[in-house]
């Protein structure tokens, strides 16, 4: 693959994390997390789409999302929740949880971060000592932010509970995780960038990993990632998106007959590569909309358009706006 197409849609869609909170836990404990949807606005503004992610800096313990087996986390496991689900964390699956309640994430979002919690017999607190060197189980518990639109095909193709254990994510993992709870326990000058940089690290080897367990029959964005034809295809359409590409210059440049790639992207990704095409140019064109202050018709150039027209056209059938009506309304949001 000349191109690394899964850094290039984490760009486009603006990929940024955060780390929230540093929680201690002692015996029997458990806390059930709201929805992402409900408190995206306070943990982070802006972001059209919240994931939720925990590492488990020491001990072990469950994490369970409604209508999934609870899965069981050791020392140096990570969980994210791609798709915004309510979820429970807990020391055993039978354990009440206490509710955290999004108008408690509200009310303590200008508080320093991240925020110590500690749990214990059924009871929560705030402020407890970070790291509590007593406690049983220690997680760092963050989120991530993306745009979902106009076009994000990675987040259909996570599951609704992600899970890496520490056997198979490489030591490197673990050295970050011990890097998050000391940064969060030391609050040195520049702790959030690097706190931020650490979830993002975290997400992107998360979401490779989860594509080295893809069986070889799966299909999605991140299994055509995988297919030698599709990989090919989805890198060039990633790097050259301002071609004049045709199917038959696409299926000569990965080595197959224009109905053969068709037909095996279409298996992978469900539609077609020039429908695929259309939407990156727009999600491009999209960033470079809100990041820039450049023309939409310069913007059209260099997303693939041969004019203006055409490319508010195709903006406006996908994203159901005029480019330079949707750039005014990002822009007093």
């Amino acid at each position: 693959m000349s191109r690394d197409t899964l850094s290039d849609l984490l760009g486009a869609v603006r990929l940024r994390g955060a780390v929230f909170y540093y929680v201690s836990c002692w015996h029997d404990w458990a806390a059930e997390a709201p929805p992402a949807r409900e408190i995206a606005d306070a943990v982070m503004p802006g972001a059209e789409h919240v994931m939720e992610f925990h590492m488990v800096a020491r001990g072990r313990g469950w994490a369970a999302v409604s209508g999934l087996p609870p899965v069981r986390l050791e020392t140096g496991d990570i969980i994210v929740v791609p798709h915004g689900d309510g979820h429970v964390l807990s020391s055993a699956p039978h354990v009440k949880p206490v509710r955290i309640e999004a108008e408690w994430v509200f009310a303590t979002r200008h508080e320093p971060k991240p925020l110590p919690i500690a749990f214990h017999h059924g009871d929560s607190a705030v402020g407890a000592p970070a790291p509590a060197s007593d406690a049983d189980t220690v997680l760092v518990c963050g989120f991530l932010g993306c745009d979902l639109r106009p076009f994000n095909p990675l987040v259909a193709a996570l599951p609704r509970l992600l899970h890496l254990p520490a056997a198979n994510a490489g030591g490197w993992v673990e050295r970050v995780i011990d890097q998050a709870a000391q940064e969060s326990a030391e609050r040195r000058p520049g702790a959030d960038a690097v706190l931020e940089r650490l979830a993002e690290m975290m997400f992107v080897d998360t979401a490779r990993r989860y594509l080295d367990t893809l069986p070889t029959e799966a299909t999605g964005w991140l299994a055509g990632l995988r297919d030698r034809h599709v990989g090919r295809a989805l890198a060039l359409l990633h790097e050259f998106p301002d071609r004049p590409w045709t199917m038959d210059e696409l299926g000569h440049q990965v080595g197959l007959s224009r109905s053969a790639l068709h037909e095996r992207f279409t298996q992978f990704l469900a539609q077609p590569p020039m429908h695929y095409l259309a939407s990156w140019r727009i999600q491009l064109g999209s960033r470079l909309l809100r990041e820039t202050r450049r023309s939409v018709a310069s913007i059209a150039v260099e997303v693939g358009y041969e004019s203006e027209a055409a490319f508010s056209r195709a903006f406006k059938r996908l994203v159901g706006l005029p480019p330079a009506t949707w750039r005014r309304n990002m822009a007093a949001a």
